[in-house]
């Protein structure tokens, strides 16, 4: 079954696209989700006009985000945060204070964004990942210092 899809659906394809998906998929998931519309002989044509000016705004998109991408990477996020004597913080970092204080140098994410390989206990300096797509993933420097 050819589907178009309406939003970015991980590991199976971005907004604009016309897949082919397994019948059940598309009919249990896709469909129900509104995440894509099924086409047929009769609306094929005017979703292969979209899917074209679809591709000409991915590449606009793909050049903000790697711009973005770059800034990211030059960034060194430095947080206070209240800490034992052995260096250890009285809870651990959330990914909407990393949000916060990238929001504070002028980058916009939402908290879903981030990424930590394990949570963050300690003080010291981290990395973080930021998922911006699935193919840019920058690093964020987080420095943790005691208050």
């Amino acid at each position: 079954m050819k589907i178009f899809l309406l939003k970015n659906v991980e590991k199976v394809g971005i907004a604009g696209e016309i897949i082919k998906a397994t019948d059940g998929f598309a009919i249990n998931y896709l469909l129900p989700n509104k995440l894509g519309i099924e086409v047929t002989k009769a609306n094929e044509k005017s979703f292969e006009k979209r899917a074209v000016v679809i591709d000409n705004r991915k590449e606009a998109i793909a050049s903000k985000t790697s711009m973005l991408a770059e800034k990211i990477k030059a960034l060194t996020i430095t947080i206070k945060r209240k800490a034992h004597d052995k260096d250890k913080l009285f809870g651990s970092i959330s990914p909407l204070e990393i949000t916060e204080s990238l929001a504070q140098n002028g980058i916009s994410i939402s908290k879903n964004q981030v990424e930590f390989d394990k949570s963050i206990k300690t003080i010291g300096t981290h990395t973080v990942i930021i998922k911006l797509s699935s193919s840019l993933k920058p690093t964020v420097t987080v420095k943790i210092v005691a208050e």
